[in-house]
């Protein structure tokens, strides 16, 4: 088990002032969106709940909050999105940030198709194309979680993938979502996983088909909620091909959930011209 502790930086840090796209290591940014409806406390999730099936005003603002922060990061990883329907004013959140961010490249993989009501999805935005797109539906008693694959080939690194998830509320069936993701990582020594796991990270470093797979934790820091962090449940894993300096925590709260950072120190892997 002494792999996972690894030398990353474990920590809430403040806003981290922007780093020009080719220089430095590449950063990946991971947040559990809220579909922007950004709770700031546990009534909330009560008094604000309709939010979830019809469109609202103060959303808007909160999408800019997110791009605002997802402007300075090469590739962003989204949880909890909407793909476009009439809780989103038809927007799709995903392309939504995308733009706003001067993110070109963006891909919406949707989870949980309830139109016209909601579209839940996962989403990918990145500085550069992504050229590997996959869509896994996660296995479990109840449908709706998922993880979406992509490949990536930044300017100046080698070439990495990066799955996003997004895994259930009961422990059964992150049981099976946990293994689901150990087999992804099978050929590819150079992958990043990153998201809400819904669990702490002692599930995650006892689960043994994970832990077989080389995927090891990067951190322990809490992420939710964001207005009192008492839980580590985002996370991110790396297998031992990817070159990790640190991952951490940000102080921003522009969801329930506090975005996670990876940076990544570029290979001496061909890079893409």
């Amino acid at each position: 088990m002494q792999r996972e502790t690894l030398s990353v930086q474990q920590q809430i840090l403040g806003s981290v002032p922007d780093a020009p796209p080719s220089g430095g290591p590449l950063r990946v940014l991971s947040l559990n969106m809220q579909v922007g409806l950004h709770s700031q406390a546990y009534h909330h999730y009560v008094t604000q709940a309709w939010k979830h099936m019809l469109p609202s005003r103060s959303v808007r603002p909160t999408l800019d909050r997110i791009a605002k922060l997802a402007a300075d990061y090469d590739v962003v990883a989204l949880q909890e999105a909407d793909a476009g329907s009439y809780r989103s004013g038809q927007i799709n959140q995903v392309a939504y940030l995308a733009e706003k961010a001067g993110l070109e490249h963006w891909h919406a993989a949707v989870n949980r198709n309830l139109k016209p009501f909601a579209q839940h999805c996962l989403g990918c935005l990145s500085r550069w194309p992504m050229e590997v797109v996959r869509h896994h539906p996660l296995p479990g008693r109840v449908g709706g979680r998922g993880a979406l694959e992509v490949e990536i080939s930044p300017q100046r690194c080698a070439p990495f993938r990066l799955v996003i998830a997004h895994l259930a509320l009961g422990r059964g069936g992150r049981h099976l979502q946990l293994a689901y993701l150990g087999k992804l990582v099978q050929d590819h020594p150079r992958m990043l996983v990153v998201g809400d796991f819904n669990c702490g990270p002692e599930e995650i470093t006892n689960h043994a088909e994970l832990y077989g797979s080389g995927l090891r934790r990067l951190h322990t820091v809490h992420t939710f909620p964001s207005w009192a962090p008492n839980r580590a449940i985002d996370h991110v894993l790396a297998t031992d091909g990817l070159k990790v300096q640190r991952a951490y925590v940000l102080a921003d709260c522009v969801s329930d959930h506090l975005p996670v950072v990876t940076e990544i120190a570029c290979s001496a892997g061909t890079p893409t011209p």
